[in-house]
């Protein structure tokens, strides 16, 4: 497998990356935690004032797979699951949270969610491989 190389290209929280999001991640190395804020605009909904669940998605994924590559382990998603709880709109500030909840020879359990104010947006458990 290849190495891994940040060259702020990621679609998601590239600084180098003009069609991205520019989501701006902060990592708790103390409580291995990262969190991050992104509001949606339009161009992003599926639906009319819906956000796309591949949106919410892909934020969910990298918030667990960014989290693992600050504290130095460099890994990939190989399974994540979504749920869906409630729709966000565009304009609203979302909170993107991870955490890694158990680490193994290979493998790295961790868990995401996207909350706008109080309200659970969706969450995620995943699986990486340490590469």
């Amino acid at each position: 497998m290849r190495q891994l190389r940040d060259n702020q290209g990621c679609y998601v929280c590239g600084t180098s990356n003009p069609s991205g999001l520019g989501v701006i991640f902060h990592v708790d190395n103390e409580s291995r935690t990262i969190q991050g804020r992104f509001t949606p605009s339009p161009a992003y909904q599926g639906f009319e004032g819906i956000i796309h669940g591949g949106i919410l998605s892909t934020l969910l994924d990298e918030a667990m797979v960014k989290l693992a590559f600050s504290l130095g382990i460099p890994a990939v998603s190989v399974e994540i699951t979504v749920s869906f709880k409630s729709p966000a709109a565009p304009g609203d500030e979302l909170t993107i949270t991870g955490r890694l909840n158990q680490e193994h020879r290979r493998l790295i359990e961790a868990e995401a969610k996207i909350k706008h104010n109080a309200v659970l947006i969706a969450e995620a458990k995943g699986k990486l491989l340490k590469v």
